[in-house]
């Protein structure tokens, strides 16, 4: 799962985080995650936001860009779609944000980390868990 390192820390003690932080990675990409998630807490803004910081470390918002950031990661190592298409998978419209923020977090824009981390086709296929409808082909 990406950003396992993110969701890891969830022993924080705090269960209204906890449920956000469950939350979040299946709902990221929302253009409306960050009210979602204050919705989900049934917080006061300030006191969500600062609870959230002190149990994770990172701002909500901090927080989704580092989800949809890794995730984006790995579809630039196993896929083959377009860059514009991930920044869209991963939740942003606008891909000039996408890649300032993608620099920003990953020290590389998109395109040099698709370059040095995109896994050759034969080990890919070797470590790609198949689809149902694969499955179903076999057998």
């Amino acid at each position: 799962m990406p950003y396992a390192s993110m969701i890891a820390n969830v022993d924080h003690g705090d269960a209204v985080v906890k449920k956000c932080q469950e939350y979040a990675p299946s709902n990221y990409q929302s253009a409306e995650i960050l009210s979602e998630l204050l919705k989900l807490s049934g917080l006061p803004k300030r006191s969500f936001d600062r609870r959230f910081r002190k149990a994770t470390g990172y701002s909500p918002l901090e927080y989704i860009q580092w989800l949809r950031v890794e995730e984006a990661k790995q579809m630039l190592e196993l896929e083959d779609m377009p860059i514009d298409e991930i920044a869209f998978e991963v939740g942003y419209s606008d891909l000039t944000s996408f890649r300032r923020l993608f620099r920003r977090l990953a020290g590389l824009t998109p395109g040099e980390y698709r370059r040095r981390f995109k896994l050759p086709a034969n080990v890919e296929a070797a470590i790609r868990i198949p689809s149902p409808a694969d499955v179903s082909k076999l057998g």
